[in-house]
């Protein structure tokens, strides 16, 4: 099995989405009192606080605790207005502050794994129940992944090996079988390999350098480091000359991570 990163991450700032926060805490009678850079540096604490308890923990909470305990702990917002709409702030802030585009070759790499036999899923760190299954759906990839697993679903987060762990038992495989290709050593690769992945692969992204500053050393390593997605295909060719197109010969899996 196999994972990979399929998409460019840009971080952005204020934007017409991140404006749109504040449109649906008041069409929802949750008016802030206060002005929109005091918001924005409320919010901005309470989200600061909040990755660094998740990702010290390697654990993840649902949107309806995300937003009243956390994100916006500093205002005093009746709970049960705000709990039915944490899921769309949610789902707003992964669009407001990040910026995808899906990697060049994405599309064609992911048919010729098909076409070869391996079976595609994704393990995301997502802070959204269905963030992920929107921007997959978006780009018409959706339909390549036979699962698609969300750290605030099972409440952990890359590297925590419980969540991969939970991916191959949703595809009913084994760890060795399996390569996962991710764009950090912090999250991905440590979390591969503490796994029991067969292999872990690196491509290099805009953030990796910055997602990793803190990664020691000696951590572990990739087995390949790459800069196209399409660099899978002939390393796996290699590696994995069995694999055949006629469905009836698969003998292993592959899952697609990204975020």
């Amino acid at each position: 099995m196999i994972w990979a990163e399929l998409w460019r991450i840009f971080g952005t700032t204020r934007t017409p989405s991140g404006r749109r926060l504040l449109e649906v805490l008041r069409a929802n009678g949750l008016e802030p009192g206060c002005p929109d850079d005091v918001f924005w540096k409320r919010i901005t604490d309470g989200v600061k606080a909040y990755k660094q308890w998740s990702e010290g923990n390697m654990l993840e909470k649902k949107p309806e605790e995300i937003w009243p305990d956390w994100y916006l702990r500093d205002f005093a917002f009746d709970r049960e207005k705000l709990l039915p709409i944490t899921e769309e702030l949610a789902n707003l802030w992964e669009v407001t502050f990040y910026h995808r585009e899906l990697r060049d070759g994405a599309a064609e790499m992911l048919q010729a794994l098909k076409s070869r036999g391996y079976h595609l899923g994704v393990i995301s760190n997502n802070a959204s129940l269905y963030n992920v299954f929107r921007v997959l759906e978006d780009y018409g990839i959706r339909g390549f992944m036979e699962d698609v697993t969300v750290s605030s679903v099972t409440g952990y987060r890359k590297p925590h090996p419980e969540i991969f762990r939970i991916s191959l038992r949703q595809m009913q495989t084994t760890a060795e079988n399996c390569v996962y290709v991710g764009d950090t050593i912090s999250r991905d690769i440590i979390g591969a390999k503490q796994a029991g992945f067969g292999k872990a692969v690196q491509i290099v992204s805009a953030l990796s350098a910055q997602k990793d500053a803190a990664t020691a050393a000696d951590a572990e390593k990739p087995d390949l480091v790459i800069q196209n997605l399409l660099d899978m295909i002939p390393w796996l060719d290699q590696i994995n000359p069995d694999m055949h197109i006629d469905e009836a010969q698969q003998s292993s899996g592959m899952f697609v991570p990204f975020f």
